[in-house]
């Protein structure tokens, strides 16, 4: 989630010394094997995650529910092996009020790994604020922020962000982002050297990344890889999943080009991302998606808190996840 514009989440660094990589190197390294380690899929998912149901830290208009809360109002189920996460749609609500949500955050924490999750479909419509991301439990900011998937409201991007902070100099220049297709939105703040958290984003203007453009293609992949050598993560539509993850058996290497990329040339990765939780939620409204001129350039009608007090906006509030895998090299 956006952080220094929009309110943190309340949310020992493991440190391989002497990592100097090139892009090309990045590029063009060797193939790794990657053996399962994690599955999160089926009946028991819920398992292994922990439900948020404190108030939000990105002033949305949400209740966080309780894992009881959200099995018994059917906010939180899984049908069919799909795993549902929904905001509330049957009941009216006075505007300004908050609107029953969910936020999960996994019981693990992983600081390296390749981590793949398939969705079916992720939430979408005026007032929404999804996001499938991660953060670090020890020395927030300092241990990191990865966002893999989010957006609000109609917009048709999605922002695949690091946030990072620490003592050192970490800047990610041009040459730590290799061939990444997705377009850097602010080059100065990936250049720009602080203690404080700051984020370098990628946008991903293609249209089918998130939402409404993502669930008509029948959703997909998205696979991100923490190591020494740094960052990647891709997308793929339902129909140009990789053989190699459908059978289990991913290769990186073979993938291509990713959206977005932060190389280690410039910033030891492994020190500004650590001890990562899991997490999906659906914000509405607050810093970001409430934003004022965000909201008027995105389509949509009226103000975001009376959108928020009637139930119809909210039937394709919801993320459908076939399931979140994680690997770790052979």
């Amino acid at each position: 989630m956006f952080r220094v514009a929009h309110p943190a989440f309340v949310l020992g660094a493991l440190h391989l010394a002497n990592v100097v990589l090139t892009s090309a190197a990045l590029d063009n390294r060797q193939a790794t094997s990657y053996t399962l380690e994690d599955m999160y899929q089926g009946e028991s998912f819920f398992d292994n995650w922990n439900f948020f149901s404190e108030p939000d830290p990105t002033q949305g208009l949400v209740d966080y529910q309780s894992k009881d809360n959200a099995l018994s109002k059917g906010l939180a189920f899984v049908q069919d092996g799909v795993t549902v996460l929904a905001v509330d749609n049957s009941t009216t609500i006075p505007s300004g009020s908050n609107r029953a949500s969910i936020r999960i955050e996994s019981k693990k924490h992983y600081t390296t790994g390749l981590f793949i999750a398939d969705f079916v479909a992720t939430p979408f419509g005026c007032s929404t604020w999804p996001a499938w991301w991660s953060y670090g439990q020890t020395d927030y900011p300092n241990s990191g922020e990865l966002d893999i998937i989010e957006s609000v409201n109609r917009l048709s991007s999605n922002f695949l962000t690091f946030w990072r902070a620490g003592s050192a100099q970490c800047t990610f220049p041009d040459s730590s982002h290799g061939s990444a297709t997705g377009s850097i939105t602010d080059e100065s703040k990936c250049t720009t050297g602080t203690t404080e958290q700051i984020n370098c984003a990628f946008e991903d203007g293609s249209g089918n990344g998130w939402g409404e453009g993502f669930n008509n293609a029948g959703g997909g992949v998205y696979a991100h890889l923490i190591n020494a050598e740094g960052i990647k993560i891709w997308h793929f539509s339902r129909a140009s999943i990789p053989a190699d993850i459908t059978s289990k058996n991913p290769n990186p290497s073979s993938w291509g080009a990713p959206v977005a990329q932060w190389g280690s040339d410039s910033c030891d990765v492994l020190e500004r991302i650590v001890d990562q939780t899991l997490t999906i939620n659906i914000s509405l409204c607050g810093s970001w998606a409430g934003d004022d001129d965000v909201w008027s350039t995105s389509g949509c009608p009226g103000t975001c808190a009376d959108t928020v007090a009637d139930p119809a906006n909210f039937d394709n509030a919801r993320w459908k996840i076939n399931y979140v895998a994680v690997y770790q090299p052979a």
